[in-house]
């Protein structure tokens, strides 16, 4: 596994803490994992779908 080092608004970063707290996430790093694993789940078959779409077309 990568390291990374992200900025965030304060904001998002209380958030996020506030869900560790509550016992949602175990870590923030393991939130923030969660987030982007659901980012590129979504987005990822969107763009395949897409590509698939339009390679059909050709």
């Amino acid at each position: 596994m990568e390291r990374i080092t992200i900025r965030l608004p304060e904001q998002q970063l209380k958030m996020i803490d506030y869900m560790v707290n509550q016992g949602e996430f175990p870590s923030v790093s393991e939130a923030i994992r969660t987030a982007v694993r659901e980012l590129v789940d979504q987005r990822g078959e969107k763009l395949i779908r897409r590509s698939e779409m339009l390679a059909a077309l050709t």
